[in-house]
């Protein structure tokens, strides 16, 4: 066979796998909340982008009790991404040396570099697996991979490099949340995380009341969970009374619960949130 008539080497795939919602808190049976396609393409898989590796090798290890793992735990390619800054503070330091290859059955966060050129080939540059052949899993902490977590960047160079994105169908808490609310679900706008400062983050949720009273859209935004309460505390301060507040805790999971009521309301309750478990909070203005 001539080298023009060589078959091209097959690309492998970026394949989003969802992650369930319960952060190792309450883990329930795998396959009650996962799809059995995705816990076959989860077990195939040898080389992963996480979130969080220690995360992720407990999620690999409940995939294994369903469907065995192609290899070993131990020999699998997992390498954390670079985890952005929430609520607008300061970017995390990068944790490892550039040039680092990463060995069977270690993990490491990926390298970070200042600026947007180096940045970005730093995302092109955890793609090479896939170049090379391999389907290359992206996971999340909870969820849906590449949203509200570092995974869009990777899946933009994806696209950049013309590899084909695989999205698995799995839990999204956002939109779990936003069905169950009873709140505008044709329009809305996830928000992500309010900044963590008393003044900065009341007057967030100003701006978020307001642009939700003039385009009469849902604002929904999250928090990591030891923050909860504090959060709800400032929602119930600075809106109005009349301004509907939806908070969602541990959808999925035993005991989750999902509640909508005017502010006025709420603070009536005056609700106890838990802070282990990760919640959605979605506002209406009227």
């Amino acid at each position: 066979m001539s080298p023009d008539a060589m078959p091209a080497q097959r690309r492998g795939r970026l394949v989003l796998v969802p992650n369930t919602l319960d952060l190792g808190t309450a883990p329930g049976v795998l396959d009650e909340v996962l799809p059995a396609g995705v816990l076959r393409h989860a077990a195939s898989l040898t080389h992963w982008l996480v979130e969080d590796a220690k995360s992720a090798r407990a999620f690999l290890k409940r995939v294994h009790e369903v469907v065995p793992l192609r290899e070993t735990l131990q020999s699998l390619h997992i390498t954390e991404l670079p985890r952005p800054a929430k609520g607008g503070d300061r970017p995390r330091e990068p944790e490892a040396k550039p040039g680092r290859s990463v060995q069977p059955g270690r993990t490491r966060p990926a390298d970070t570099a200042p600026g947007p050129a180096r940045a970005a080939a730093t995302f092109l540059n955890l793609l090479e697996p896939a170049r090379a052949g391999h389907d290359i899993g992206l996971l999340s902490e909870a969820g849906l991979p590449a949203v509200a977590d570092p995974g869009a960047a990777v899946v933009a160079a994806a696209h950049q490099l013309g590899l084909e994105v695989l999205p698995l169908a799995g839990p999204s808490s956002l939109l779990l949340a936003l069905a169950a609310s009873g709140l505008d679900g044709q329009s809305f706008a996830f928000v992500g995380y309010l900044p963590q400062a008393g003044d900065a983050r009341r007057e967030r949720i100003r701006e978020l009341e307001a642009t939700s009273r003039r385009l009469r859209q849902t604002q929904v935004f999250i928090e990591t969970p030891y923050r909860n309460a504090a959060l709800m505390n400032a929602l119930l301060e600075g809106v109005a009374a009349s301004t509907r507040i939806s908070v969602s805790v541990g959808l999925t999971l035993p005991g989750g619960w999902c509640r909508t009521a005017p502010a006025s309301g709420w603070r009536e309750l005056k609700p106890v949130l838990p802070d282990r478990w990760p919640a959605v909070f979605l506002l209406q203005a009227s």
